[in-house]
This record gives C-alpha cells, structure tokens and sequence, in this order.
C-alpha cells in the first residue's frame, strides 16, 4: 500500500468517525479514536463490520444504523438489498470509478452497445454498472434480467457488442438465439463480457471463449460496495481494485491472514456518503504478492472459496435463512421447509422442500402461493416445490442446502 492510500484510509475513518454516529460508537466500543488508524496497517485495530451486525443496526436505528455521514437530503438513490439492508447512494460514490477501472480492464469502451443484464429495481447492481459503463464511453441497454426473447432480439437488431451479467444467464440467450436459428458468431455482434455474482468455472470459460469466441472477465464484488476485484488477460486471480482497501482476515478474529491463507474478504471504501471501514463480505478467498504477467502492480485475490456465514447466493443474489423462515412463517399449514440448490447445465435451480403440517392442505394452491412468496421475500424464483413426507428433513437441518458444484 501506497503513501496516497494510508493518508485516505487517515482521513475517510476521521470524516466517518465525526459524522456517522454508528461508525463513532464502533470505534468507542473497541477504544478507538481517528488517531489511533493512521494508514491502512492500523486498519486492524478497528473491528469487523458484518452484514448481519449492519442489518442488526439499522434496526436498532432505523434506517442506516447510523452510518449515513451526510444529510438525507444529499442522497440520489437509498436501495434495498436481500437482509434486508438499505443501502443509501449519493454524488461521491467510488464504486464507480472502481467498476469503470474494472470495465476498462475488460476492453469496454466508447463505441460498445452494451446490454446489462443486472437489476434495476430496488438493488442497487443495475445502475451501478450503467453508471460505470457510461463513464467509460460505453452505450447502454438497460435489459435488466429475464425476457429471453426479448433479449435476443436486441442482441441481434442492435448488434450488442457487450454483455454484463451471470454467466448462466448469457448461456441462457446464446442457447436461446441457437434455438430460434442465429448463429452466434455470425449473426451477433458480441465480443466481450463481464461476470460476475456468481462462480465462473473453467469449463464454461472453455465454452464461451472456444466455441462462441468471446473474451470473457469475470470480477468480484457486492451490492454494499460494488465492484472491487478483476481479472485481468493473464487470467492468474483478481486484481483488487485501487478504490478500496481489501484485506483476507481470519473471521474469528479480524486479524489479517498472510499470504496464501484463506479467511474473510474484508473491505474499506471510501464514501463519504455511506462510509463502510472494514466491511465483512462473508466471502472467503486468499491473497496471492506473487507479480502478475500483466504487469499490474499489488496482490490479487485467488478466487472466492465460499461463504463465511449460511446465506447462499442463487442466481446472483443471496439467500438468507432468515428469509426462509419468514416465508413459512406465512404458512401455518407448512410444518417444516429446505431450500436446495442444484446446478444442472451451469444454471442454479431452487428447490423449495416442504413438509406440510396438514395433511389435507391444497397442495396446488399452497405450491403457487410458496412460489410467490419466495419471489417477493428472497428475489428468487423457486424452480421447484417438492412436497415431501414428515420427517424427511431432520429438525437440525439447514434451511439452506447447496449441493452446487463448479465444473
């Protein structure tokens, strides 16, 4: 780390420090003053902020926990992410100066239609990476998810040059394209990608890249955050992106792992909007010092290893077990309920496990409101409400299975 970095790291935790009254009274709790953090190795000294400890704030101090550092009348957007959090957006974001390095990194650039696949409603990854993209010259269709056909057809008529988005969905449309009689390197116009929310394993790479002929990247990041890790062309781990201060720590005890180890992605920004000083993802990785054939300097991350914590994420958002519990809390006929992920075909399926505590409850209609209420709570779809018999899910199971695998 930089000189420039420890004087950011100096000023974001005392701007935070006297103007978010959560971060103050994290830091009063642990003993801490600004002048205790005076570059990014005192860091350490300042305790892990966990998603589940913030959503734990926000409601002992609604909304923000007190971690908004301006007026609520400085905000461009407040989103909503699975938690639930919300998630206040001003001017100042670095989240899109760090996504546009990434994009830049990817080869987007001025002249590239690009369609983004992400959200735009509520969450807050459909304009972030607009924002992004149009900062690096690029033009945006602002897809959002689902709507196969219709995504097709705008790849083809507007010669879509760039995608954004989970890998198993662009599977999904190229697929689809095939099935209405495109071919893809011939009748489309598209180049490269970028993944990410989800795993991207090396055969699907081999897939993309052998057989369509596409230069894909896959980066990392979060909806708290944004985009904070990339690949680049020698594809050998992410580069962590110069707008955060990331470090591997040993969950237990926030202390940083050395190189090679794995432990928890922890992660400072520098918003001084909504500033998040050592930010716990809940995702595990290592860092490798190792240099890069690509010539950029600083370590980078070896891939995502799991998750610290039982949410899961499914199609590019998390699943909490929290959630699973208030969707059967809407159903007294329900006894018991499993959530399992599957991956068949490089695709995330949910399946919805249910024991029912009536045996005379209408199954069809219980099956469709389930449905619905899984799409409203966790902002997934379930593909599969399977009624099971009493006593097939033992009473310590979790409410999350991921049988997943990645090649």
């Amino acid at each position: 780390m930089n000189r420039d970095k420890d004087a950011r790291v100096r000023e974001i935790v005392r701007y935070a420090y006297e103007n978010a009254p959560g971060f103050r009274r994290l830091m009063e709790s642990a003993g801490l003053t600004p002048d205790d953090v005076q570059g990014v190795d005192d860091l350490e000294r300042v305790p892990v902020l966990s998603k589940d400890k913030l959503v734990e704030l926000q409601r002992q101090d609604p909304p923000f926990g007190g971690f908004l550092a301006v007026p609520l009348s400085q905000l461009k957007h407040i989103f909503l992410s699975p938690g639930p959090l919300y998630e206040p957006h001003g001017p100042d974001e670095g989240w899109v100066e760090g996504a546009a390095e990434v994009f830049r990194a990817a080869g987007f650039g001025p002249g590239d239609v690009v369609v983004n696949t992400f959200a735009y409603h509520l969450v807050p990854a459909g304009l972030h990476l607009d924002a992004a993209l149009q900062a690096v010259g690029c033009t945006v269709v602002p897809a959002g998810v689902g709507n196969t056909d219709l995504q097709v057809m705008i790849l083809r008529d507007l010669q879509v040059t760039g995608y954004v988005g989970t890998p198993s969905f662009l599977m999904t449309l190229l697929k689809k394209a095939e099935e209405k009689g495109l071919n893809v390197r011939e009748d489309l116009a598209l180049k490269h990608t970028l993944f990410t929310a989800e795993p991207y394993p090396p055969s699907l790479r081999r897939t993309f890249e052998e057989e369509y002929g596409l230069r894909t990247t896959q980066a990392y990041g979060t909806a708290d955050l944004g985009l904070v890790a990339y690949e680049c062309e020698a594809v050998s781990g992410l580069h962590i992106s110069d707008a955060v201060v990331l470090e591997i720590v040993d969950p237990a005890t926030g202390k940083r792992q050395p190189p090679g180890e794995a432990g928890e992605i922890v992660v400072t920004n520098f918003s001084r909007t909504y500033p998040l000083i050592r930010f716990g993802t809940g995702d595990l990785s290592a860092i490798t010092e190792e240099p890069c054939a690509c010539g950029r300097p600083g370590p980078r991350l070896l891939g995502i290893m799991g998750r610290v914590g039982d949410a899961v994420k499914v199609r590019g958002m998390f699943v909490h077990p929290n959630q699973l519990r208030a969707v059967a809390a809407r159903f007294p006929a329900v006894a018991r309920l499993q959530a399992v992920v599957t991956r068949p075909e490089h695709r995330d399926e949910l399946t919805l496990r249910v024991e029912l505590g009536d045996p005379n409850a209408d199954r069809e209609a219980l099956s469709q409101a389930l449905a619905t209420a899984v799409r409203e709570v966790c902002r997934v779809r379930a593909d599969h409400i399977a009624f099971v018999e009493p006593g097939t899910i033992p009473e310590d199971a979790k409410l999350i299975v991921d049988e997943r695998t990645w090649e």
